[in-house]
């Protein structure tokens, strides 16, 4: 088991917190492009409010832990470790309720070359539990808009976990696919269990567009989130997202299995 201790040490140690890859005129791009209303951040999200820029960096304070003096304007990013560890404690509740109700969930990731681990782990354990994973539209185009215009990928599912693809990049249900932030993905899921007649996900696990999407939509989502997307923490603050936990997404992908291993002890699941 691992504790909360030995924990905290790895986030340090792995820079998913503390200070991290994520840089500060980062974020704060991303807060000025968010409070301009730019699709590219929102992920989907429609905030019910104005969020300023000051607005977005004091809720980034609160939830990441990032400073909040508007002077600080180069350097890494901070994540506090204690918001990490609490917000994951608050992920593992989540799924320890979905796993009491046999309940089906909906994996999505838009950052497959680094979370697909995390997410496959969470996936096995929550089938194992007699949770279904849903996989729906599988092999299904969808046109995204892209920095450099539209382009076409497949919707695929690899271990349980959505991503998108180009086509004929690599064979389905091989890893891994491309990096997104669109929210079409989910939506292009949820259109397709809807038409089917269900059953419907009770819990989205994702990040980016794929929780951002399903809270949208009123469907219950969590996931985690760097310091440079404020629409997972907006979501939270406005109550379209259960949990968003602060964390940098782009470290090495065996850095994130202990998180695993955390939750799963967690929400008392094996795993």
């Amino acid at each position: 088991m691992l504790s909360t201790g030995a924990l905290r040490a790895h986030l340090l140690a792995a820079r998913l917190a503390g200070p991290v890859a994520t840089t500060r005129e980062e974020s704060l791009r991303s807060y000025r492009l968010f409070a301009a209303r730019d699709p590219r951040v929102l992920l989907g999200l429609d905030p019910d409010r104005p969020w300023t820029e000051r607005d977005l960096l004091l809720l980034m304070a609160d939830k990441c832990g990032v400073p909040p003096e508007p002077d600080r304007v180069t350097g890494p990013d901070l994540i506090d470790p204690g918001r990490t560890l609490d917000r994951l404690d608050a992920f593992a509740a989540r799924l320890r309720d979905v796993v009491a109700r046999r309940a089906p969930v909906l994996i999505g990731t838009g950052h497959p070359h680094r979370l697909l681990g995390f997410y496959a782990g969470l996936a096995d354990a929550l089938s194992a539990a007699g949770c279904e994973v849903l996989t729906p539209a599988q092999g299904v185009a969808l046109d995204v808009t892209a920095r450099f215009g539209v382009r076409r990928y497949t919707l695929d599912y690899v271990r349980g976990v959505a991503l998108v693809r180009e086509p004929g990049a690599r064979p389905p249900g091989g890893a891994t696919g491309a990096h997104s932030h669109s929210p079409l993905p989910v939506r292009l899921a949820l259109d397709a269990l809807a038409a089917a007649g269900g059953p419907l996900p009770e819990l989205v696990i994702g990040d980016h567009g794929w929780v951002c999407g399903a809270g949208q939509l009123g469907f219950e989502a969590i996931g985690l989130a760097d310091a440079d997307d404020p629409a997972l923490f907006v979501g939270e603050a406005e109550g379209r997202v259960s949990v968003a936990v602060p964390l940098d997404d782009a470290v090495r992908a065996d850095h994130y299995l202990p998180l695993v291993r955390f939750v799963l002890n967690r929400a008392c699941m094996p795993g």
